[in-house]
């Protein structure tokens, strides 16, 4: 083991709901676990984690509203949904020994604690995983935009974008063999370029209170703990960031 000092103590992990899903659908057991073991393996070093999860692999909101469901209705079944995943993911934690807290942001306590933030960081401090379910509890607000509030709540140094791919590119690297991945990125030139790193809401959140963002390949094992010691792995969306042209391969 190294004795080089982790670049970030604390972090936020934002999980799409569609890596849950593994090859399948719905939530994978051994994708969950090896998704856990690796965060594990971060939190063990004395690195404080706190997720976000999505619920994309469970339910898709935007299918059913272009069939006319109400998009408040959508997106509440998909916080639900949200909750199933940070379920699944505490009972693969807690198999392997490692405590975690999973916390909601609509009240359901025969399953889970209210999201109250003293005592998520307590939790953090003590070295527990929380898992952050629920999105804000409002409809109209993206899990990206969760990942960025409960970020700057907790004092999180940097938001970890875990995706299937390993960062932003200058195209579409599954159409283009030319496109080159980008080491750095700033967070006007991501905004005025529209690209899809965060929702603009979580993007703004993130420029206004100086939070980093990671985008980074989850699906190769070992690559949470590189980000997080500082090894170049994937696009790092800061302040001051190179000026180029730059596309995020699709989620």
């Amino acid at each position: 083991m190294s004795t080089a000092q982790p670049r970030f103590s604390r972090i936020l992990l934002k999980i799409s709901g569609e890596a849950f899903a593994g090859p399948q659908s719905g939530v994978d057991v051994e994708t969950t676990r090896a998704m856990a073991a690796q965060i594990a393996e971060v939190s063990r070093d004395g690195v404080s984690v706190a997720v976000v999860v999505g619920g994309g692999n469970i339910w898709r909101g935007k299918v059913h509203e272009q069939a006319g469901m109400d998009r408040a209705t959508a997106d509440y079944m998909g916080m639900l949904a949200t909750v199933i995943n940070a379920l699944a993911l505490q009972d693969a934690f807690e198999r392997m020994g490692m405590p975690s807290r999973v916390q909601t942001a609509i009240a359901m306590h025969q399953i889970a604690e209210p999201y109250i933030r003293r005592r998520a960081i307590r939790h953090l401090e003590k070295g527990r995983v929380v898992i952050f379910a629920a999105g804000t509890g409002n409809p109209y607000f993206t899990t990206d935009t969760t990942a960025a509030l409960r970020a700057v709540e907790v004092d999180a140094q940097a938001i970890l974008k875990a995706t299937k791919v390993d960062g932003i590119y200058s195209a579409d690297p599954q159409k283009d063999a030319t496109a080159t991945r980008f080491d750095r990125l700033d967070y006007l030139e991501v905004l005025q370029r529209g690209l899809e790193v965060l929702d603009n809401t979580a993007l703004t959140l993130c420029m206004d209170n100086g939070l980093p963002i990671v985008v980074f390949n989850m699906t190769v094992p070992g690559n949470i703990r590189r980000v997080v010691w500082g090894e170049p792995i994937g696009t790092l969306v800061m302040r001051d960031g190179s000026s180029s042209s730059a596309f995020v391969a699709p989620r």
